[in-house]
């Protein structure tokens, strides 16, 4: 069966979620969170953390590598990601590392499957080429270099 390729309407896809973290040496705490995925940028996700000492925090990474750690570890430098491993049952573990430290970061693995599957309803996986402006990304890689 065919699925859609994309609909007219259909150009980002945004879901609350829980993130549980675990940082060395503190007590773990869960915070609001959102998945985002944008046809705009149509190779990453964002995960944006709410937090009460700083705001938001952001990390930006690889569609793909957030699908792939629903079964296996993937990952190699400041974002792992891993099929539940010492967390809450059914979670992904999601590792983010700066030089201030590392945290690791538990999602729902229903809440993160039910995300990609959304995602793939505005991008499939493969087609994300399509939908690149590169004329976009060549004009900030330009910017960022004046």
């Amino acid at each position: 069966m065919t699925q859609p390729f994309h609909s007219a309407a259909a150009t980002s896809v945004t879901d609350e979620v829980v993130v549980h973290v675990a940082v060395a040496g503190a007590p773990h705490v869960s915070l609001p969170a959102e998945l985002r995925y944008d046809r705009s940028d149509p190779y990453a996700v964002r995960l944006s953390i709410k937090t009460t000492a700083t705001g938001t925090v952001d990390w930006v990474f690889a569609r793909s590598l957030l699908t792939e750690g629903l079964s296996r570890p993937v990952g190699v430098g400041d974002i792992l990601v891993t099929p539940r491993h010492g967390g809450p049952q059914g979670a992904v573990r999601i590792v983010v590392r700066t030089p201030a430290g590392a945290a690791a970061l538990y999602l729902a693995a229903s809440a993160v499957t039910a995300f990609l599957e959304r995602a793939r309803m505005v991008v499939p996986p493969g087609a994300e080429g399509l939908f690149l402006d590169l004329d976009h990304v060549v004009a900030e890689l330009l910017a960022d270099t004046e």
